[in-house]
């Protein structure tokens, strides 16, 4: 939702501002435009060696990355009628973990082992200069494989992560003894270790991705700066991690929109097109074409008000 909506919008808006811009996601479907970089890696994850392959896109100015591996593809609603993170609200599907660490292990490689050239104004690997911006809990893993696995060799020496929370509810909570899954050095643990009075995934002692990434991380940012208060004014605000959030500090940031896509002078679903000198004109119009097609009496005077927002109990 949201968090696609973000990925959506803001890797074009920092390239427009002449940033060299790489997203990094799952490959859940065969999308149209990505195409085989026949570029293949290897990831220890658990206790197996996977393959991932890179698919890519370039669009407006941003290289659409898409990690590809059978445990991401087999989850497309397509493919068999499931959803991307559980099979039913509130559960998470056993391999999450594994799925994850992938994600996070191959955003990592990207950038230096892709060759890509799709721009005018930059060509070639990425390179270890950069900055990676981790999003929820899915991505959480990623400065502490940064700090094992690169950082320790002498590699990505001045790259550095900014950790952003979309939603602080959903953490990444899993069971104490899975820590040994994620082939993390034991030096790690205490910022995976966390204690609650839940009886999921198991009871008692936990680890918990989202606090990992609060603690690892270079910079921990959020979508507004409402939002930034409200995780660290109580416990229950900041889902129990407002303790950490507090430790290291928090910079919200608002949410922009994506002006291309939310034009209405070319939005392709309005029948009416209009700017700041007609919209008071087509407005009415179009509150008309709304009412009428959701059954509503067709009133222009009649005010209509939309909510975007979570079902979820």
């Amino acid at each position: 939702g949201g968090l696609g909506d973000v990925l959506g919008g803001l890797p074009p808006a920092m390239a427009a501002n002449g940033h060299r811009v790489m997203t990094v996601s799952p490959r859940y479907d065969q999308y149209k435009d990505a195409w085989d970089t026949e570029v293949n890696i290897e990831l220890k994850v658990g206790d197996r060696t996977e393959t991932v392959r890179f698919f890519h896109c370039y669009k407006r100015g941003v290289d659409r990355v898409f990690a590809d591996h059978p445990l991401f593809l087999e989850k497309v609603w397509g493919k068999t009628a499931s959803k991307i993170y559980g099979p039913m609200a509130g559960e998470d599907y056993k391999d999450n973990q594994l799925r994850f660490s992938l994600l996070c292990q191959a955003a990592l490689e990207a950038p230096r082992v892709l060759n890509l050239n799709g721009s005018k104004y930059f060509s070639g690997p990425y390179g270890e200069e950069v900055v990676f911006i981790a999003n929820d809990w899915h991505t959480a893993l990623l400065p502490c494989y940064l700090k094992a696995i690169y950082k320790s060799k002498g590699l990505y020496k001045s790259a550095k992560v900014a950790f952003c929370i979309h939603n602080i509810a959903y953490q990444g909570r899993f069971a104490f003894a899975d820590f040994s899954l994620l082939n993390l050095p034991d030096e790690f643990k205490s910022s995976f270790d966390f204690i609650d009075g839940y009886d999921k995934p198991v009871k008692g002692r936990k680890i918990n991705w989202m606090k990992a990434g609060i603690l690892e991380s270079d910079k921990v940012l959020t979508v507004s700066p409402y939002y930034a208060k409200e995780l660290v004014s109580a416990v229950d605000k900041g889902v129990e991690l407002d303790n950490f959030i507090r430790k290291v500090g928090i910079l919200g940031i608002v949410n922009g929109m994506d002006v291309q896509e939310w034009n209405p002078l070319t939005d392709k679903y309005t029948t009416v097109k209009y700017d700041a000198t007609t919209v008071t004109d087509a407005k009415p119009l179009l509150k008309e074409d709304l009412q009428a097609e959701v059954g509503l009496p067709v009133d222009r005077d009649i005010p209509v008000i939309g909510f975007i927002g979570r079902l979820e109990e």
